[in-house]
This record gives C-alpha cells, sequence and structure tokens, in this order.
C-alpha cells in the first residue's frame, strides 16, 4: 500500500507567527528603550529593574488584550460574511453557483468543466466551497483570537525580559550604552528566528527588525542625558 504523502505547510503558522513577531519586537524596542530613559535619571539600580518588570508585565498584559480584541474583529467579519454567505445559498443557489463558476473560469477551467466542478462542489459542501473560493476563508487562515493573544504575550515577555537581563548584570553606568547596544544585536537575532519560522530569506529578515530598532532608539532622547544622582 502506498504511503500517504503528508506536507507540513509554513501557511499554517499565519494565525501566531505575525503576533508572535510583532510581541516579541516591541517588548524589546519598549522595555530597553523604558530602561535607558530611567537610567537616565537615576543611578539607582532597583529603581531601573523595577520599572523594567513593571513595563514587562504592563506591556505583556496590553499585548495581548490588543490582540484578542483587532483578532476578535477580524472573527466576526469573517462570521458575518459566512452568514451572509449561507443566506445567499439558501435565497439564490443558481446565482451563487453561476458566481463560482466564474471564479473556477478565471481560474482557468473551461465552462463545461466549470459547471460540472461547481454541481459537485457544491453537492459535496456548499458553504465551505464558497468560503474557500469565494471568500477566500479556510481553516488554515481563519483569525483565532486566543492563539493570537496568548502568542503575542509570551513572545512579549520574552523580547522584553532581554534588556531587563542587561540591565540586571551591569553597572548602572553602563546601561544606557549597553541596552543600545544590546537591543541592536536582540533585535538581529530576533530576525534570525522569524525568518526561521516564516521560511523568509535568512540574510534579509534581520533588516526590518534592525531598522525598526534603528528609529526606535535615535527617537528615545534620553541616552543622550546624563545619569543623575537618585539623591537630587
Amino acid at each position: 500500500m502506498r504511503a500517504l504523502h503528508k506536507e507540513n505547510h509554513l501557511i499554517e503558522r499565519i494565525g501566531w507567527l505575525r503576533a508572535a513577531v510583532l510581541g516579541a519586537n516591541d517588548g524589546l524596542i519598549s522595555t530597553s528603550s523604558l530602561i535607558v530613559g530611567v537610567a537616565a535619571a537615576t543611578n539607582a539600580s532597583h529603581e531601573i529593574l523595577v520599572a523594567g518588570v513593571a513595563g514587562l508585565v504592563a506591556g505583556a498584559m496590553s499585548m495581548a488584550a490588543g490582540e484578542y480584541v483587532s483578532v476578535s474583529s477580524q472573527a466576526d467579519t469573517e462570521r458575518a460574511d459566512l452568514a451572509r454567505e449561507k443566506r445567499e445559498l439558501a435565497s439564490a443557489p443558481a446565482a451563487e453557483r453561476d458566481e463560482l463558476a466564474g471564479i473556477y473560469e478565471r481560474r482557468g477551467l473551461d465552462p463545461e468543466t466549470a459547471r460540472i466542478v461547481v454541481n459537485q462542489m457544491t453537492a459535496f459542501d456548499a458553504l465551505t466551497t464558497h468560503a474557500r473560493d469565494e471568500l477566500h476563508i479556510t481553516d488554515m487562515t481563519a483569525a483565532r483570537p486566543v492563539t493570537a493573544a496568548l502568542a503575542s504575550a509570551a513572545t512579549f515577555t520574552a523580547g522584553a525580559s532581554l534588556p531587563l537581563l542587561v540591565a540586571a548584570l551591569t553597572p548602572t553606568t553602563g546601561i544606557v550604552a549597553l541596552e543600545a547596544i544590546g537591543s541592536l544585536l536582540f533585535l538581529a537575532a530576533l530576525g534570525w528566528l522569524g525568518a526561521f519560522a516564516g521560511g523568509a530569506g535568512r540574510l534579509r529578515w534581520p533588516s526590518r527588525p534592525e531598522s525598526a530598532g534603528w528609529w526606535a532608539r535615535l527617537s528615545d532622547g534620553h541616552g543622550r542625558t546624563p545619569p543623575r544622582s537618585s539623591k537630587e
């Protein structure tokens, strides 16, 4: 008996990969900028670390909530379109078959073959067929709010932990410089991880987070301010 051919497609990761990349980069950039800002105002290491931890917790919760709400909006739109398509299939089945046949003809089928395909696919599962071929909604790409929220919160926490680790291990006088250098190195590492997970060109990917990081660092004016004593 011939073994079944099984493929694992990268598109299956679309439900969590975008949120994960966004969360990791946001956690790294926002937390490192926060730490640099606080370090520019005080030499007290505990104050710097407390601010960083607070930023991590608040940011992770904010990312989770934001992803859940935004992706839920997408899921609501998908459900509304599916409900509308279900009503149209019940009220105007012939028009829906004509519409589907036109889609298949534009994809290269001749009219006769398109009609045969429409009749067979509609008899099998009309709503799923229209969702896939007309609305481009499939189980693989459908919105998943909980998955996106968890991925974003988890990767934000991981990304924010890196500048926190640098702050914990670095003397306060060197935090500003090492946070700037470390965040750019960490961004490059995240670019490589994103390239691996998404199947993109690994030499091209690091340039994206690196560019975003440079803009974030340039917009952060705290690094130009010398640290002041916490007793002032």
